[in-house]
């Protein structure tokens, strides 16, 4: 009887849900059919990470073309000794796959250090989807295309179906060998192995993963070992800048007053695509 009450309760509090709110921009598992009870609002926290993650994505991309990964190696062998020629990054070709907040803080801020930026968005709708510091902003169609021009590929997608292995091993393959990597979405977006192949052979320049597939990463994956490659526990984004709890509480207490008042909601989530509407 217990249990049936606690079952009942729960199937009442589901039933009575008005609104979820979210304090990461991903959605998965969230958005799948009949989770939520018909009219409920999923919010999602777009806009609270793009300054956090950006910065980390432009701290990785140095330490990777400043060779300041091996120059660490040597300053705890006490090693005083030169890695030889470095990569500039000014006049780059940076590709950002994924123009949410997160992608065009990013783009935005390579454009202020000189370089040439083009997006990739699922749908490209109109002439101002693409900001004046912007190349061009592309479909996903395009992206064969634009693939061979990057120096930098920067991605931050969503966990999906629709996402799932974007770089794939035929796409890495597009890249040239000056490419460097950047994912700060979610490793299912990239197919590992292809990465860790075109890594060791030196067939792309470098790369810098936030996040991984599986995460976390096994303490026996090849990645730990290449020199070439940036590897961090999915801490670019969550709650290790304070600006960006700030920005998620914001966000949270305009929902809250929106529900309460019976007016719309900041960043509601299309529940068949698990993107912002």
């Amino acid at each position: 009887l217990h249990s049936t009450s606690r079952r009942q309760r729960q199937m009442c509090i589901r039933d009575s849900l008005k609104w979820i709110q979210l304090n990461n921009a991903g959605t998965e598992g969230y958005c799948e059919p009949g989770l939520l009870p018909e009219g409920a609002q999923l919010a999602n926290a777009t806009g609270a990470y793009g300054m956090a993650i950006s910065e980390h994505m432009i701290g990785c991309l140095f330490a990777l073309r400043k060779k300041l990964l091996l120059y660490w190696d040597n300053q705890k062998a006490h090693c005083w000794h030169s890695e030889g020629h470095v990569k500039v990054i000014e006049r780059s070709n940076v590709l950002v796959i994924g123009c949410g907040d997160i992608g065009m803080t990013f783009g935005r801020k390579m454009n202020a250090l000189g370089c040439r930026v083009s997006g990739i968005r699922r749908r490209v709708s109109k002439k101002s989807d693409c900001p004046e510091w912007m190349e061009g902003m592309y479909g996903m169609d395009s992206l064969e295309e634009l693939l061979p021009k990057a120096d930098i590929v920067a991605m931050s997608l969503p966990g999906n179906a629709s996402t799932y292995h974007v770089l794939s091993r035929e796409r890495i393959a597009l890249l040239s060998d000056n490419a460097v990597v950047l994912n700060v979405g979610r490793g299912t977006a990239i197919d590992t192995d292809a990465l860790a192949d075109a890594l060791y052979a030196r067939k792309i320049a470098g790369a810098a993963l936030d996040v991984t597939d599986p995460e976390p990463l096994p303490a026996d994956s090849p990645l730990w070992e290449l020199g070439n490659l940036v590897i961090t526990p999915h801490v670019a984004g969550n709650f290790y800048l304070a600006e960006t709890f700030e920005r998620i509480v914001k966000i949270a207490g305009e929902n809250l007053s929106a529900w309460a008042n019976g007016t719309p909601y900041r960043n509601v989530v299309d529940f068949t695509t698990g993107y912002r509407k």
